[in-house]
């Protein structure tokens, strides 16, 4: 039964993906597509569609029938929603490697070998106290993040930016952080989709990598 919630679980994650994009530039011209969220740019091909790749894909056409949605989408709790959005997808990426890595190195201890977990799936009934560490780990940095949510518009902080970025990789100029940000984006959307794809072979198939039949 836990399995089966785990798995129901992370494919319900994968709909994050789909969150409407939000972004914090004012100037923005109203006549633009969606309101020049990022992610519409494309241009991956989108078979069995009306439209020939995903460039400004809307195929059930929300923002020509519901237009007004947009702005209350982007002014309201538009941050909020790509906020939440970068969230589940930084978890997702990490989560992927996470799910994939430990099918072929495992850390030091008894508990966490091969012999014990052969299946990595199988470390959520049979690792119940790292379940709760990871948990509360969570949590904390979670609650972490509460105050910079609340002041994001006093502060007109982009969402996702935590000014934490030690490595120096976010680049400076304008162009290049809007490519950077949109790869970001569709990595992270693929990624939740992806981390249920496999947590759901796994379950299903019984099998490590590639969670193949």
């Amino acid at each position: 039964m836990t399995k089966f919630l785990l798995t129901i679980a992370a494919l319900a994650g994968s709909a994050s993906a789909f969150a409407p994009s939000a972004s914090v530039k004012s100037s923005t011209a109203l006549n633009e597509f969606a309101r020049g969220y990022v992610g519409g740019e494309g241009p991956e091909p989108i078979p069995f569609s009306s439209q020939s790749s995903s460039v400004n894909w809307d195929p059930a056409g929300f923002t020509e029938r519901a237009p007004e949605w947009v702005p209350w989408f982007r002014e309201v709790v538009g941050p909020v929603v790509r906020e939440a959005e970068l969230k589940h997808g930084r978890a997702a990426m990490l989560a992927t490697v996470g799910f994939v890595v430990p099918e072929f190195i495992r850390i030091p201890g008894e508990q966490f070998s091969f012999e014990a977990i052969p299946r990595v799936i199988d470390a959520h009934d049979a690792l119940p106290q790292s379940m709760i560490q990871i948990f509360a780990w969570i949590s904390f940095l979670e609650a972490c993040s509460f105050p910079a949510l609340a002041n994001m518009n006093n502060y007109d902080r982009a969402p996702g930016n935590f000014g934490f970025d030690p490595l120096g990789i976010f680049p400076t100029d304008p162009k290049r952080q809007k490519d950077y940000e949109l790869s970001e984006l569709k990595n992270g959307r693929l990624a939740m989709i992806a981390i249920g794809g496999m947590v759901a072979g796994s379950a299903i198939t019984g099998h490590g990598f590639p969670y193949l039949p």
